[in-house]
Order: C-alpha cells, then structure tokens, then sequence
C-alpha cells in the first residue's frame, strides 16, 4: 500500500509546476487536499490533487497537463496528513515546483490574472471582482471541481458548466515575464540559485532551475515583489526567449515542452541527452523501429525555432499541419529547417512535434492518469 501510494505521488509530482509557460490551471493546494466528497476518505489526502488533475487532463482533451499550485505553509506541518505527504509537500516547496507562503491570501487570483490562467476552487471572490473583473466576465475562468461519476468534474461559478477557460497573459504580466529576478534571501526555490527558502534552505535541490521557468512576482503597491518572503526583487536582466512545443501521437497531444534559446532540446524514441523529450511510451511497434533514440533537435535562436533531423531515417515538415501528402517536405539525416509558424515536423506518420496552439487535440481522448498506481482503498470514486 505505501508504495502504492509512493508511485502515485511521485507521477503527482510531475504535474505540478511554476512554470508560467507549461501551467495549465491554478489551485490552492491546501484547499484541494480537503474536498472530502470527492472521495469520502481521509479529512485530508494529497491524491486528491492527483484526482483533479486527471479530471483536468479529461476536460482540456490534453495528456500531461501541469498545475501551478499555491501552498500554505501551515500544511507543511498538517496533521491530516500522512507523514510521507507532508515530506512530498516540503519537497516540491525546496525544489520550487510550488509556492508556499505564509498568507497566501489572493495571490491564486493573482497568478491567475497575469497568467491568464483558470482557477480551480469552489471559493467564491465576490469582494475582488473589481480588482479582477474577469471573475464575473469569463465564467469558465474559475470552474470548481465537484464529485461526478468515475472521478471529479467541474462546474463555473457563474453560468453554470463549463470546462476551464484559459485567458490572455496580462500585458502586466508580460512585461513581468520579460525579466530575470532576483530575491535578497538566501535560497530562494523561486527567485535564487535554487534551494527551498526558510526552513528548509539546507535541503534545497532546485539549484539548475531555468531563468525560463521563473513564476511570475507578485506586485506589492506596483513593486515586483517574492511571494515567499516578501522582500523587493531585483531585475536580473532580460529573460531567455521561449516557444512552447507540444507533441502530438495519433492526433492526441501528449505533452508540451519549453524551448529556450541556448538550451537545444533532443526528440526521440528515448534521447540520451539530459532535458530529452522521450517519446517511446507513446509509440507503437512500428513507428519505435523508425524513430531513432535521438531523432530530431530543436532550437531556438533569434526569435525562430530550427530543427534539424539528428535520425537515421529523416523526418519531414508539414507547412500549416497540412496532412496532404503533397505538401510535405522531406527532411533529410543532419538537414535543418526553420519551422513555420503554423508549421509541424513529423517524425513519422501520427507522430508530430509543433507550437503548442497549433496542435489541437484531433481524436476521441482518455488522457494518461496520474492515479494509475493509487489503491483502490484510498479512493472510493462515486458511482455512475
């Protein structure tokens, strides 16, 4: 059963991210914890993050989705949980996957607004719809996850059900973005060299985490500020340019990836080098033998992402995810090309790497769940 649970929290983990380029909704972790109904366990059970994220998966029609959590760092030392879920939780706050903060007061809507991102609460915001006018204007921006057959669902706070609805970046939030930042505090998982922060900076083991991959500060009377600590941040520079790409297997999209300049990205059936997009688990027999361990190199420099066939049986370019046959292009073994806008690389028949707003999910779904490994006693799912 513990190991069980192990796994299951383990796949979890890879799900939850700052990332503000692979976030796909935000949540209060503390709150999540506790929707005993979904489940009718224990008063609190961190497998219910996992729950809600295959039900987001399932609504977004997307494998792989990830969640941009907020933590309170009260449940770092919760007693409804296990033993093992308060180390996964202090874990995931040293390496930085998630914010934990003293207050985390309004920050979820926050994020949520300079992300453009959906919130997943059953928290109603009546008090801020002035501050975030979109609470009431785009419903589906904040859906709450209710019990429904065979596993969570979600309903929108004003106009009744809708899947979660993503919004534009706001233009606060790209400017914000387009700089590096730097917290005072020793440490910090967030905006340091890695490490956890407060407690837990000795444990910390987020220290490669990409200047890419920095949350957004929050803004304190106009001044970007850490979350965490609460100290002003200092402007570190530019930020590295990114594409986000996502990868789509027999017209399902299976997960998204961060391309940055400086840092080329492998694709392949199993890629040896570090940060490889491995996509074996996805393929079938025919198409493992035809993709290579290594097959296709991506890179992003000056604004423009170039691939270059690394395989030994070539790829080819389909111009605006044209599926006629006609209009590919073959990419030879070492051959490189800029990929269009709307452009896609296929690496083999049903198998393409493209812009991740350009590759819609185009086949009946049943995402990868993350609960695959959970007891059955840890859950009891209502019935249909």
């Amino acid at each position: 059963m513990r190991f069980e649970i192990s796994k299951v929290l383990d796949a979890i983990e890879g799900r939850v991210c700052t990332d503000p380029s692979l976030a796909r909704a935000v949540l209060d972790l503390a709150e999540i914890i506790r929707y005993q109904d979904i489940d009718g366990g224990r008063p609190a059970s961190l497998l219910r993050l996992g729950m809600v994220i295959d039900a987001l998966s399932r609504e977004l029609e997307e494998d792989s989705v990830q969640v941009y959590a907020v933590v309170h760092r009260a449940l770092l030392s919760d007693a409804d949980l296990t033993s093992n879920e308060r180390m996964v939780v202090r874990r995931w706050a040293d390496d930085g996957l998630v914010e934990v903060l003293d207050n985390p007061g309004d920050r979820m809507l926050e994020v949520a607004d300079l992300l453009g991102l959906p919130v997943l609460t059953r928290v109603r915001f009546d008090g801020l719809r002035g501050r975030f006018p979109w609470l009431v204007e785009q419903p589906g921006r904040v859906v709450a996850p209710v019990p429904g057959a065979g596993g969570p669902v979600f309903i929108a706070h004003v106009g009744g059900g809708h899947a979660p609805v993503a919004g534009k970046r706001s233009p606060t939030g790209a400017k914000l973005l387009a700089r590096q930042w730097r917290c005072p505090e020793s440490g910090c998982a967030l905006f340091g060299g890695g490490g956890g922060g407060g407690a837990f900076a000795d444990l910390a083991g987020g220290a490669d985490r990409s200047p890419a991959a920095q949350p957004p500060p929050s803004l304190r009377n106009g001044v970007p500020t850490c979350p965490r600590h609460g100290a002003r941040l200092g402007d570190g520079g530019p930020r590295p340019r990114t594409e986000v790409l996502a990868v789509r297997v027999g017209g399902l999209v299976r997960r998204r990836f961060v391309l940055s300049e400086g840092q080329p990205v492998v694709a392949g059936r199993a890629p040896e080098q570090d940060g490889g997009i491995m996509l074996g688990q996805w393929l079938n027999d025919e198409a493992r033998r035809w993709i290579s361990r290594g097959h296709v190199r991506f890179e992003l420099r000056v604004g423009e992402v170039i691939v270059t066939d690394v395989s030994t049986n070539g790829s080819g370019i389909r111009p605006a995810g044209s599926m006629n046959e006609a209009d590919r292009i073959p990419l030879a073994p070492q051959q490189s090309r800029v990929l269009g806008e709307n452009d896609m690389i296929e690496l083999y028949p049903g198998v393409q790497i493209g812009r991740a707003e350009e590759l819609p999910t185009g086949a009946p779904f049943t995402p990868t769940s993350v609960m695959a490994e959970a007891p059955t006693m840890a859950m009891r799912l209502p019935r249909p």
